[in-house]
């Protein structure tokens, strides 16, 4: 599988907990309550499977390859992503901040709760668009066939290096269960 290829196939599944996030922001708000156990897995996936897993091998083996081929890193796509990554980690911290309180029904936790999820699944949305629609493009202009299969090589050792802590497999379940359990499935046929 080309590397562009194994991207957007996580990007599916980190799409389905996106979903997940959303519905649990919208019981939040009309509950007024936080369903705090499945926030509590989401933030787990979205800390470990989507940063971890997936960003490691945009931030820390794509990124570098574009940039050695004549992207820059301090402005154009790159750049971008790897701002928006961090927007996004900073959106996790604070619903991860706010998960106690907002599940034990407290007003303003459910509405920080509320309010940075809304934000990062509209970002992380746009953010994967831009990714499948305009970087990965770019990166099949840009990289050679050798390019392509060393960088495949790197995301297999990437994989290596964090999948026993990660266990991807562990979260694409993850994913799965929490669709199955917010009702998200029938929502994405």
């Amino acid at each position: 599988m080309q590397p562009n290829e194994i991207l957007m196939r996580e990007h599916r599944v980190i799409e389905q907990v996106l979903d997940c996030v959303e519905e649990l922001a919208e019981r939040a708000e009309r509950d007024r309550k936080l369903d705090g156990p499945s926030a509590r897995e989401a933030i787990d996936f979205l800390r470990n499977y989507a940063d971890r897993w997936h960003h490691c091998k945009e931030e820390e083996r794509l990124f570098p390859m574009l940039e050695a081929r004549g992207l820059s890193p301090h402005q154009g796509p790159t750049y971008a992503m790897r701002f928006e990554h961090r927007q996004g980690r900073a959106h996790i911290g604070e619903m991860n901040d706010t998960i106690e309180g907002a599940a034990a029904g407290e007003e303003a936790a459910v509405g920080r709760f509320v309010s940075h999820a809304r934000s990062y699944v509209s970002l992380l949305r746009e953010h994967i668009q831009k990714e499948d629609d305009c970087l990965f493009p770019i990166a099949d202009q840009t990289l050679s066939d050798d390019d392509r299969h060393e960088l495949a090589r790197q995301f297999e050792e990437a994989e290596r290096e964090v999948g026993a802590e990660v266990a991807p497999e562990r979260y694409v379940t993850l994913a799965g269960t929490l669709a199955d359990r917010l009702g998200i499935g029938s929502k994405r046929s």
